[in-house]
């Protein structure tokens, strides 16, 4: 299963429910990378797409503890084992976390490969991913080279566990 997040040089990803900065070119990454996939996501995240909607060309699968929510055009599932066993219907190449913060820290341990857009600034946040690069369970496999946007440096980059 993989995994997809874009971080500050603190591992921050969030405030408030919004992105800490939108990048056109990690957005088009996401875009391309998860197209015709599944994304297993929490509520707060999909409420968070233009008009609340699951994302167009992919099987969104939710992940909230709200026994009543319903959306169309997405699953939902109640706990992790319901998303756990919904997701063994998919090739586990072709599953992809994107957040936020509660269902990355849930679903980390079932994650092979993390795809992270690092971004060389720390901004002010209130969401957190955990620190890739100093755990033992994971390793940095590859490094774009640096990738700028206006003044911000950022790189892509990919982990897979040890």
């Amino acid at each position: 299963m993989n995994l997809i997040v874009a971080v500050d040089k603190n591992w921050a990803i969030g405030k408030e429910n919004k992105l800490l900065i939108s990048i056109p070119d990690d957005m088009k990454f996401f875009r391309e990378t998860t197209t015709n996939n599944v994304v297993v996501m929490g509520k707060k995240t999909l409420l968070s797409f233009p008009n609340g909607r699951p994302l167009k060309n992919r099987t969104n699968i939710v992940l909230t503890t709200d026994n009543t929510f319903k959306v169309d055009g997405a699953i939902v599932a109640n706990s992790i084992d319901e998303t756990l066993e919904l997701l063994k219907e998919y090739k586990t190449q072709n599953i992809y976390v994107i957040g936020g913060g509660s269902i990355y820290k849930q679903m980390l341990p079932f994650v092979d490969t993390a795809y992270v857009t690092y971004i060389d600034y720390g901004y002010s946040a209130d969401t957190y991913f955990e620190n890739l690069d100093e755990s033992d369970e994971w390793k940095l496999i590859e490094e774009s080279e640096e990738q700028t946007y206006f003044d911000v440096e950022y790189y892509f980059r990919k982990y897979e566990r040890v």
